[in-house]
Formats: C-alpha cells, sequence, structure tokens
C-alpha cells in the first residue's frame, strides 16, 4: 500500500483534532469502558486548540498519513526518544495505516538518533506493538483515569 505519510502542518489541525477523538471514543472502548469522565479526560487535549498546541511544541513531531486525500491517522515522538501518538481513524481501522505510520514513526526516531524507542500503549494497542517488535518495559503506569503499558525496541 503506498500511503502518503508526512509532517503535519497547521491546516492539518481540525482533521486530526477529529481522528483523535473518534479514535480513542471509538476504538479504545477495552480501557476507557465507554466512561464519559474517562473519555473526557483522555481527549481533553485533543481538541483543535490542544493539536495546535501540541504542533507548535518544539519536543514534537507530528505526522499524518493520508488516503484518498483525507488525514486517516496521526502519530507523533518526542525528541527525547518516545513514540507519544499512533492513532487511526475507525473507518481506517484494520487497513495497515498504523503499522506504515508506525514505521515511519520509528524511522523519525532513528533520523533523531535514537538506538531504541519507547511508548506507553493502550490495552487496546498492546497486541499491536507486541506483533511488531515492542516489548513489556515494566508494570502498567498508575495513577491516572487510563493507564498505559510502558514498552519499548530496538531500533538499529
Amino acid at each position: 500500500m503506498t500511503l502518503p505519510i508526512r509532517r503535519a502542518i497547521a491546516a492539518d489541525v481540525p482533521a486530526m483534532s477529529v481522528v483523535l477523538t473518534a479514535s480513542i471514543t471509538e476504538l479504545c472502548a477495552t480501557d476507557h469502558g465507554m466512561d464519559a469522565g474517562a473519555i473526557a479526560a483522555w481527549t481533553r487535549n485533543k481538541s483543535q486548540a490542544g493539536v495546535a498546541g501540541m504542533l507548535a511544541n518544539p519536543d514534537l513531531e507530528l505526522y499524518v498519513a493520508e488516503r484518498d486525500g483525507v488525514i486517516v491517522a496521526v502519530g507523533a515522538v518526542t525528541k527525547g526518544g518516545t513514540v507519544a501518538l499512533n492513532y487511526v481513524a475507525p473507518q481506517a481501522h484494520f487497513a495497515g495505516i498504523s503499522t506504515a505510520l508506525l514505521a515511519r514513526l520509528e524511522q523519525a526516531l532513528v533520523a533523531l538518533g535514537h538506538n531504541e524507542g519507547r511508548l506507553e500503549s493502550t490495552r487496546t494497542a498492546r497486541a499491536f506493538y507486541e506483533s511488531r517488535g515492542w516489548q513489556a518495559d515494566g508494570p502498567q503506569a498508575s495513577g491516572r483515569v487510563v493507564n498505559g503499558y510502558p514498552m519499548r525496541k530496538a531500533l538499529v
């Protein structure tokens, strides 16, 4: 599959917000249990203002994947070596888009000088990451409404 994946720009912010919010709301029910408070807490910074703030953050590199000219996935890495976002729109789920985006994010980490990547996976995505070579890196996080699972992967 040829899938355009590129750095995000300001004009992408509205579509990115929609993808992030829909992905969390519709695809991550295993993690938030359809609890309105948990969804609100998780999506709070996924508003257009929140996404614009992420885009302006010099520590983040944000990427979008497009299918037929429409943004269908959003990813980000930190300068510190972490995959910070990897979300796909519900209508593009199970189409290989998250896999392609993750490969691009891993490339970005290597380009930033990292030999290893880190991320915190949702319960929903844990098997996805494991099947792509990521390994558990400690116990489930605690203290938040939705707690993820630390993972790492050797990249080079």
